[in-house]
């Protein structure tokens, strides 16, 4: 849910239930390295709030494109880390036996 004015499309502060700091620091420091971002900072409301709320004012651009578009960005950074990762153990498993790897035989 989208909180901000009809006037100045720039500032908005977005509402994400059933989310919680695994979410909202990642966004926000994608988000801030983004030069239409002025600010933008997160809070939780209360512990017993299952939401978070992301805060974003840009230099000009509308807040919730330049939201989207760090979200995006979010995404793609998250497949790539995935990709990644899962190259490794690959690598890793072609390279050590499997009786090695397995933690019940010691």
């Amino acid at each position: 849910m989208e909180h901000g004015t009809v006037e100045d499309s720039s500032a908005s502060t977005f509402s994400i239930a059933e989310e919680e700091h695994t979410l909202a620091n990642p966004a926000r420091s994608v988000l801030n390295q983004d030069p239409r971002v002025a600010f933008c900072g997160y809070s939780i409301p209360h512990p017993a709030d299952n939401k978070v709320n992301i805060r974003v004012q840009t230099t000009g651009d509308p807040a919730i494109d330049v939201f989207k578009d760090g979200l995006q960005d979010l995404i793609v950074m998250c497949q790539h880390v995935r990709g990644t990762f899962d190259n490794a153990v690959v690598d890793f498993r072609s390279k050590v036996p499997a009786q090695q790897m397995d933690i019940d035989s010691k």
